[in-house]
């Protein structure tokens, strides 16, 4: 599995790969009191949408890709301690720019996602 993206990503907040195929990745996120929104151990949406964008560079597994829009929708809360996995397949590739579906899953779909990426010539700050 040779990961070429998003190599400073952080395991912790955004998830670790799982695998990576031409095309697909999939990938975990264990959820953790850090992640919590309120009293209750709701997980704040935006830990499931990264662990999405992250399976999603993963699919498209280059160096210098980037996202530029996402089509989001969170399907069911998460709660701490809940172990999501997040699985991503490019259903689109058009010169530069790629088409990538992503879902997430604990025990039940919490988030379903299309995600419009770009692969750039150069690192997108330089």
């Amino acid at each position: 599995m040779d990961v070429n993206t998003h190599l400073g990503i952080s395991k912790k907040f955004v998830g670790e790969p799982i695998s990576v195929a031409p095309g697909e990745a999939s990938a975990r996120l264990i959820t953790t009191s850090e992640m919590v929104a309120d009293e209750k151990g709701l997980i704040h949406g935006g830990f499931a949408f990264g662990l999405a964008d992250y399976a999603a560079m993963l699919a498209v597994n280059d160096p210098f890709v980037v996202l530029g829009a996402a089509d989001a929708k969170f399907l069911a809360p998460v709660s701490e301690g809940d172990i999501l996995v997040a699985q991503a397949k490019v259903t689109e590739e058009k010169g530069k720019k790629r088409t990538v579906h992503c879902t997430v899953k604990s025990q039940i779909p919490v988030f379903e996602g299309t995600f419009t990426c770009f692969v750039l010539e150069k690192h997108v700050l330089a």
